[in-house]
């Protein structure tokens, strides 16, 4: 991937997933934008233990949103307190590169059924897949893992709305599978074990500074952003922009899928991405949510690809 400039501030990187985890390029032909109506639905959150914050994040997310011209759905889960919000969670989407991390966990659930540790091969593989969103190497772990055994995972994680493609990054998602993935590496007890969940927290931890937007914003300075993004140009439906962030801390975790697409540009799929995220960190924050700082979410990116669909496609 080349280098990406972009505005607002990045979380910092950090390493404590060992622990979190045993506690719980080609561009495609520029296309003219779509015309979409703006979005104008309410997003419903519902929690037993916290009915004001489900309120008020129900209220905050759906004025977020209010009038934006992205296609999106969303999905935000704060595990400890059961608190969930969702919206169009079974629209299907371009997955772009947030599959990449499908792709890790079925290289990951490989090695733990065949009871060896990783290969030099896949984690040669694995890391700049995911820190650098490197396309080669996603392609060499796609055909590694063949369709058969990423289908395999898919079951396994409970993901029965993906629809795999025929190359990585037109594989359809949905917010609701997504928020399944993201459960792979925390909540999940069924797919990895604690050391395989570590290991992908913390690549995800250690995304690259440039392509650290999108769910990340606004977080409070004491979690750890773990997260993978896509970002897609085709001839229909312009611009995919996607973001995906599991949020860790001392007795912290929620998580947050955004897939949104008909984005005019990548920068407006981008700033409709940190609306949302600003709103989720500051409702989701312990005490007063005021004591967050309200930043500017609006990106500037560089229009340019993740290159995750051949040219042409």
């Amino acid at each position: 991937m080349t280098t990406r400039h972009r505005t607002g501030p990045h979380p910092r990187r950090l390493a404590a997933a060992v622990a979190v985890a045993a506690a719980l390029t080609v561009a495609p032909t520029p296309a003219p934008a779509t015309s979409v109506a703006p979005v104008d639905r309410p997003v419903h959150c519902s929690s037993a233990t916290r009915p004001e914050t489900a309120e008020r994040l129900s209220r905050d997310l759906s004025t977020a949103i209010r009038g934006r011209q992205s296609s999106l759905a969303l999905a935000v889960r704060d595990p400890g307190s059961g608190l969930s919000c969702f919206l169009a969670p079974a629209r299907h989407f371009d997955s772009a590169s947030i599959v990449k991390i499908t792709i890790m966990g079925a290289v990951l659930r490989i090695a733990q059924d065949e009871d060896r540790p990783l290969t030099e091969f896949e984690e040669e593989n694995l890391g700049p897949m995911i820190t650098k969103s490197d396309n080669d190497a996603a392609v060499r772990l796609w055909k590694y893992v063949g369709p058969a055994r990423m289908q395999e995972f898919l079951d396994l994680a409970g993901m029965h709305d993906t629809v795999l493609g025929e190359s990585f990054g037109i594989t359809r998602a949905t917010a609701g599978d997504e928020m399944k993935q993201l459960d792979v590496y925390t909540t999940n007890p069924d797919v990895l074990t604690p050391e395989h969940k570590a290991y992908g927290l913390r690549l995800m931890a250690e995304v690259e500074p440039d392509q650290r937007w999108g769910t990340p914003f606004g977080a409070p300075p004491d979690v750890v952003s773990h997260l993978k993004n896509g970002w897609l140009q085709r001839a229909t439906h312009a611009w995919r922009v996607h973001s995906l962030g599991i949020f860790t801390g001392p007795n912290r975790l929620y998580q947050i899928a955004v897939l949104t697409d008909d984005d005019p540009t990548e920068s407006y799929g981008i700033s409709t991405i940190q609306r949302i995220a600003q709103q989720v960190h500051r409702d989701l924050a312990d005490g007063n949510p005021t004591a967050l700082p309200q930043g500017n979410p609006d990106a500037t990116a560089p229009e340019t690809g993740d290159g995750s669909v051949p040219a042409g496609r």
